[in-house]
């Protein structure tokens, strides 16, 4: 019911690039979520589930993967202007100038350079959206975009 709801016509937005994305993710020990968002308004939705190799990560690699996975999905919509990553994790909030020193951090930073982007800290219990996809059960990767048609191709 929850993949549904998510990815029914009333609740996605379009995109509008004149505004900033706000990116908010998160990871469990079951999985990865994101929403990216507008305005408070959701544009698109992912979850992923933990492979077996990853469910032994600590939380700030998860955390860390979370950001890499949603950032790589989205990139088309976050390259173009400055954007805002909001994640539980406080530890991120540093990430861009920690010394990389870990494969995954130094992986992060290759992703992440040659984007215009804040990590702000969200308290995880506000997280909810990002926190929902995280914990999905299913085996299934979630992962909706809000489409516009127009009348005349219809």
């Amino acid at each position: 019911m929850l993949k549904q709801a998510l990815v029914q016509a009333p609740v996605l937005a379009l995109p509008d690039f004149t505004k900033t994305f706000i990116l908010e993710t998160d990871a469990s020990d079951s999985g990865f979520g994101a929403v990216l968002m507008q305005e408070g308004h959701p544009i698109a939705y992912l979850s992923k589930p933990l492979s077996g190799k990853n469910q032994g990560l600590s939380t700030y690699e998860k955390e860390c993967m979370a950001i890499l996975m949603a950032v790589d999905k989205w990139r088309c919509y976050l390259q173009h202007n400055h954007f805002m990553i909001r994640t539980d994790h406080k530890s991120l909030l540093f990430l861009s100038e920690q010394k990389a020193t870990t494969k995954l951090q130094q992986k992060a930073v290759l992703k992440l350079m040659d984007l215009s982007f804040t990590i702000s800290y969200k308290k995880g219990i506000t997280n909810a959206a990002a926190d929902a996809l995280s914990r999905c059960p299913s085996d299934d990767t979630v992962s909706a975009i809000s489409e516009s048609t127009p009348v005349w191709l219809e």
